[in-house]
């Protein structure tokens, strides 16, 4: 790293200590008293293996052969190898004190009995395996946070991971811990940069004002001018007048900000620039969290889709490039409302669709109206277990939310709540992408109205770029099938990973980092968490 002297401090100044504290422990290692068959070696470390049934199956494969404190170059590099990555771990956003790298230099040294060296081989393994599944898949248990991410962590097994020290450069695989998405590497780039940029003085003063826009002049464009200098959306000058080069930087931090880019640095835009960069640094670091848990073995898919709910918009990826993108309506804030984060595979979009409302609107919405008035909502039909629709020419006034027998269905047409498509992704939580006929809501800069499902502004182009890999013509086959007005069910030949994130900072392939508003509190409970578990934010001078 080359962000400060500070950074450098591990590889180049502390480099001579890492190496003294390693080259006495293998020495001590070989000692002529220190047989690797010795009881009291085996036993130190059947004792602390504990319930780790894929470590414990890794050294009884071995015979309780040691993979660290052996007297081998081979176990030096992995000794090497473990505490050189442990001293990266402040870089990922891990607390360093979780795997403390100087207590296992400091025993590394003192080892002298068999037992010593037992116990220490497991201390060692279990660092290992605690520091790689922390860098790989998570720090943290993502339900334990907030019940709507339904975020599975994709664990690695003890033994796999013990078995790659055996078989590989020991470098090579801590190197290979760390998430390879191009986005985990841009976000580590841009922590680093910021904590580099609040060691130095941050974003300077705070710009007290309600409004500037062109034509202002005084110390509060001043403020604003310095401000947007200093993280990097203005060239530096003199000048102190609300001008167009302002105007033009003011637009450009809108874009990464989710705001409506008019130039104006209203209340909303000025919130956004005096937000202080710590704040800002941690939402890099969750998100860094957040991008580990995404870190899957088989990765996100060669196309996927990905729904960023803060950012308020769908996206089909193809080979890590941006192929299409539309503005989307998100669930309300209330908790049984929001969306919740999880990832599945859609196989098959539904043309001209029907609405099978949930029961839980049908008896927190409709079921108190139909009391009163057995014709409200009349656009959607009653039916029974069979499908069959039910009479309204009777009183439902005696039902009970538990004893309502009957579900709601809207049929198909332009008014129908899924507008004329929708793309299925099966999924237990019964949440899907759909077309809408209350357009107006996308012009809104926070959008979250839905009941939970996401709602597309584009449906008709997002259907042809899903329908473009397997028809010829795919708007002319979607608009046949559209036009007939029957409900369709179409395949997907080749089925697309969804996945629907929540990222509060999150980067593109050029340009600063973006940044939302955490519209459900959930990257804030992340945040404590986090620190709650020893992550600190690493903001001092160099």
């Amino acid at each position: 790293m080359t962000i400060s002297s500070k950074r450098l401090e591990w590889p180049v100044l502390r480099g001579l200590a890492l190496a003294a504290a390693l080259s006495v422990a293998a020495p001590t290692l070989a000692d002529e008293a220190f047989s690797f068959r010795l009881t009291a070696y085996k036993q130190a470390v059947a004792e602390a293996i504990g319930e780790n049934e894929g470590a414990a199956a890794f050294y009884r494969a071995r015979n309780f052969e040691p993979l660290w404190t052996g007297p081998s170059e081979a176990d030096r590099a992995r000794r090497q190898a473990l505490i050189e990555a442990l001293g990266m771990a402040d870089d990922h956003g891990l607390p360093p004190e979780r795997y403390d790298r100087d207590g296992l230099l400091a025993a590394m040294q003192a080892a002298r009995t068999g037992r010593d060296r037992g116990v220490l081989e497991m201390r060692l393994t279990q660092t290992f395996l605690t520091f790689a599944s922390d860098i790989q898949s998570g720090l943290l248990t993502p339900a334990r946070i907030d019940p709507d991410i339904k975020r599975v962590l994709p664990r690695r097994k003890a033994e796999d991971l013990l078995a790659q020290l055996v078989d590989e450069d020991p470098r090579a695989v801590m190197r290979n811990l760390v998430p390879s998405s191009p986005e985990y590497a841009r976000l580590m780039r841009a922590k680093l940069k910021l904590e580099h940029r609040i060691a130095h003085g941050g974003w300077g003063a705070v710009v007290s004002a309600g409004k500037l826009e062109p034509g202002n002049a005084g110390s509060a464009v001043v403020a604003l001018r310095d401000r947007l200098v200093a993280m990097g959306y203005l060239a530096p000058h003199l000048g102190i007048s609300y001008d167009g080069r302002m105007q033009a930087a003011v637009q450009r931090f809108q874009e990464d900000h989710g705001l409506e880019p008019d130039g104006v640095a209203g209340p909303s835009t000025l919130a956004e620039i005096n937000t202080a960069p710590e704040e800002r640094l941690k939402s890099i670091i969750v998100a860094m969290e957040r991008e580990r848990w995404l870190n899957l073995p088989q990765g996100l898919g060669p196309r996927h889709i990905k729904v960023n709910l803060t950012d308020f918009h769908a996206e089909i990826i193809d080979n890590d490039k941006l192929t299409f993108s539309t503005r989307s309506v998100i669930g309300h804030q209330d908790l049984d409302r929001r969306t919740p984060e999880f990832s599945d595979v859609m196989d098959h979009m539904v043309i001209n669709p029907s609405w099978y409302v949930p029961r839980s609107i049908i008896v927190g919405e409709y079921l108190p109206l139909l009391r009163s008035n057995p014709g409200a909502v009349s656009y959607l039909e009653i039916t029974d277990s069979r499908g069959q629709v039910v009479s309204r020419n009777q009183s439902f006034a005696q039902y009970s939310e538990a004893s309502f027998p009957y579900a709601m269905r809207q049929p198909p047409g332009p008014k129908n709540a899924l507008g004329t498509v929708k793309f299925m992704f099966p999924n237990r939580y019964n949440i899907y992408l759909h077309d809408t006929p209350a357009k107006s809501l996308f012009s809104r800069e926070v959008r979250t109205y839905s009941h939970g499902c996401v709602r597309l502004n584009d449906p008709h182009d997002f259907a042809y770029a899903l329908l473009a890999v397997q028809e010829d013509d795919p708007r002319g086959y979607f608009h046949r099938i559209l036009n007939s007005g029957f409900e369709t069910r179409v395949n997907l030949d080749q089925p697309v990973p969804v996945h629907l994130i929540y990222r509060t900072a999150f980067t593109r392939a050029k340009g600063p980092v973006n940044y939302r508003r955490d519209v459900y509190g959930r990257d804030g409970r992340i945040w404590r968490a986090l620190a709650n578990a020893g992550v600190a934010l690493r903001t001092g001078q160099s």
